[in-house]
């Protein structure tokens, strides 16, 4: 990864990670709301997470549980 950079836009909702510069060729939907960008080569240049805070929370949550019922090995 080259200087990786991370934007927020809240009116929204969407969070985006620059991976690398470049133009956008395509993208991929790697599940609802994230969706992975890459460049002509097929390089994964970016993702884009929409409806991101609900993901985030929703993501820590369930870790915080899973650890908390012992379901995760560190």
């Amino acid at each position: 990864m080259n200087n990786p950079r991370l934007a927020y836009f809240e009116k929204d909702d969407i969070l985006h990670l620059l991976i690398s510069e470049g133009p956008e060729s395509k993208s991929v939907e790697l599940s609802p709301n994230i969706t992975a960008e890459l460049n002509d080569q097929g390089e994964l240049i970016g993702i884009e997470i929409l409806k991101a805070s609900t993901f985030l929370r929703d993501s820590i949550v369930e870790s915080v549980q899973a650890k908390v019922l012992g379901l995760h090995s560190p």
